[in-house]
């Protein structure tokens, strides 16, 4: 077996061993880890204001990013603000002879804008896209919680995604 021969096992660890000290020199952190300020990017996380959203799907929205950014609740004392709009689109596909569609898109879009509390300066935008299938059935019912559904798993991917692109902009931030 070739795992017993010493000359080949000794090959494997110098091949491990330099792939380490390659990854190790190519300038990767991990995210949560230690800054060299010593503000972590949970702590500047935590110090984001969510400002109101309209309507249920604004307000799950709002709560999503709460316990994402900060589980302890909203600061006393934001230092950042973080302004978002959502638009939601419906796209019908699977459509059948008699033209009623059986398949369709929930498109849910945010725009995000993260501002300074104190000067109201923008510090980072963008824009998160979740799209999300379901089925349209013969009953409205169930159809209605298919979409339902598709919106929950929306408004969780995306309050997933503008979390982590914050974090990075506050490490990114932490190392200049």
């Amino acid at each position: 077996m070739w795992w017993y021969d010493p000359l080949r096992r000794a090959g494997a660890r110098s091949v491990f061993v330099f792939l380490a000290l390659l990854t190790a020199a190519c300038g990767f952190q991990p995210l949560y880890g230690r800054s060299d300020t010593g503000i972590r990017p949970q702590d500047r996380l935590a110090s984001v204001r969510i400002q109101p959203l309209p309507d249920r799907v604004g307000q799950k929205m709002h709560n999503l990013l709460r316990d994402r950014l900060n589980p302890r609740g909203q600061p006393v004392k934001p230092a950042y603000n973080l302004e978002i709009r959502l638009t939601e689109t419906l796209q019908e596909l699977g459509i059948r002879k008699d033209e009623t569609a059986t398949r369709a898109n929930l498109i849910l879009q945010a725009n995000f804008v993260l501002r300074d509390a104190a000067t109201n300066d923008d510090l980072f935008r963008g824009r998160s896209r979740s799209v999300n299938s379901y089925n349209i059935l013969e009953s409205q019912f169930a159809t209605q919680f298919s979409e339902s559904d598709a919106r929950d798993r929306a408004l969780r991917e995306i309050s997933d995604e503008i979390r982590n692109r914050l974090a990075v902009y506050f490490a990114r931030v932490a190392q200049n």
